[in-house]
């Protein structure tokens, strides 16, 4: 096994992949331990800083919220992998799907049906990536406040763009998003 060296990975000392698992698979691996960081320190807001809990207590133009529901409303991501990456939250501050009330998951359900359809007719998307992390272990950017994340895909939407330059490129602008989704929100 060669390892690469401190020069073309800065002080990132890593090995290659071959060997490591009993039978191959026709997967290839992509490594990232630079991610550790954000794994490890976890960068979770103080409860009294919870964006979701704040978000609906601001305009909807400045939280980015495009609808709100009784028990649970739908704003931009701040921080999107794609131009309309939705997110669902409760309003109520829970960390876990199995801490939400039938109203909560009612609602969430309902907005995310939804949102693919404004989205559809918005942005003339080819499909989504519908989840939640739950958990800081699972990766979840704002682990204590349940949400669940709605991104539109597109053919070929994908490169190594953010992993080459460390950049993401969205073609549009937040506001100029929010304020179309909102628009066509029924």
């Amino acid at each position: 096994m060669s390892s690469y060296t401190p020069d073309e990975f800065g002080d990132i000392d890593a090995e290659r992949a071959e060997g490591f698992a009993a039978s191959g698979d026709a997967f290839q691996r992509l490594w990232t331990p630079h991610r550790l960081v954000y794994i490890e320190d976890g960068q979770q807001p103080a409860a009294h800083d919870c964006p979701f809990c704040n978000a609906p207590t601001m305009d909807d133009e400045k939280s980015l919220i495009v609808a709100r529901g009784a028990h649970a409303y739908v704003l931009l991501n701040l921080y999107p992998y794609n131009s309309g990456h939705l997110l669902v939250c409760p309003y109520r501050h829970i960390a876990t799907y199995d801490e939400a009330n039938a109203d909560e998951i009612a609602e969430i359900g309902s907005l995310t049906q939804t949102a693919m359809q404004v989205l559809r007719k918005t942005s003339s998307c080819d499909g989504f990536n519908i989840g939640m992390n739950q958990g800081r272990v699972a990766g979840a950017g704002i682990a204590e406040h349940l949400h669940q994340h709605i991104v539109p895909r597109w053919a070929l939407d994908s490169n190594f763009f953010p992993i080459i330059a460390r950049t993401k490129a969205v073609p549009r602008l937040l506001g100029e998003v929010r304020d179309e989704i909102a628009a066509a929100w029924p």
